[in-house]
């Protein structure tokens, strides 16, 4: 099983997961991308495979997925994409986003499972899943040894985040604030500590927290709240954004958001 947040937070900050829509940039330059987030230490990379007119998405990552839709970008690409990409990362994980609609409603969903376990996804986070499917997923993707990552609000029942703490086998995404992406929670991130630990008694997999954070001061306050990593989606969408419209290089773009977002490492001295 894929450990996708494998630094001490103590001393290093909070793991990082970003998220991309497949095919936004195009695959070619999305490769040299995903190769680039390896180089830089990364530990995780959401690769959706774009829907759309979400509901729980802003309009930065809404007009993402529109560029890759337009592109054709579908499910059986985005698996070949992992299957090429996937050897020659070293330390990056790769989490497929799929909606259950778009993506998957079609298709036998253990035999689903077990193809993007084939392609090398390290894990899985299926949107707007049924709820009466929840156990068949779970059992498919215990099948097919794929980890599992789920969600919850700070705001959700009980029941909602013990079953998202007992299934979450990758990690557990707390969205910071229930609405769109790309907007923050109006008492900021490090609010979230009560909910985070909360869950933390509930699962040892890792908390992930996500939703409007932008900057390294936000990055800072999940750390502040005692998550293992931040999830940021829509500011480096919109780095990928400005680039292409631009006629600039997305990669170099993006190398410099990451840098720009990471706390300095903090070294630890012995006695």
């Amino acid at each position: 099983m894929a450990e996708f947040f494998p630094r001490d937070a103590a001393t290093a900050g909070p793991g990082l997961a970003l998220f991309l829509n497949a095919g936004d940039p195009p695959p070619d330059v999305l490769e040299d991308l995903v190769l680039m987030l390896d180089e830089e230490g990364v530990e995780c990379l959401e690769l959706a495979v774009p829907f759309p007119d979400s509901v729980t998405d802003g309009p930065v990552v809404r007009r993402s997925a529109r560029r890759a839709l337009d592109r054709g970008t579908g499910l059986d690409g985005v698996l070949e994409f992992i299957a090429r990409v996937r050897p020659r990362l070293r330390h990056l994980r790769i989490a497929l986003l799929a909606d259950w609609s778009h993506s998957l409603k079609h298709r036998d969903l253990a035999g689903a499972t077990r193809d993007i376990a084939a392609s090398g996804a390290d894990g899985l986070l299926v949107h707007a899943l049924p709820p009466r499917l929840r156990t068949t997923y779970h059992v498919a993707a215990r099948d097919a040894a794929l980890p599992v990552v789920t969600t919850c609000y700070q705001r959700s029942s009980e029941a909602t985040m013990a079953e998202a703490a007992a299934h979450a086998s990758a990690y557990l995404y707390l969205v910071a604030h229930y609405g769109r992406s790309g907007t923050a929670p109006a008492a900021g991130h490090a609010a979230l500590a009560g909910t985070v630990a909360a869950l933390r008694a509930r699962t040892t997999s890792p908390i992930a927290v996500g939703f409007g954070v932008r900057t390294r001061d936000d990055v800072e306050a999940v750390h502040a709240c005692g998550a293992d990593a931040v999830i940021i989606g829509s500011a480096g969408v919109e780095r990928i954004e400005r680039a292409l419209d631009e006629g600039s290089d997305p990669v170099t773009g993006f190398r410099d958001f990451v840098r720009s977002v990471r706390p300095p490492v903090q070294i630890r001295t012995g006695s």
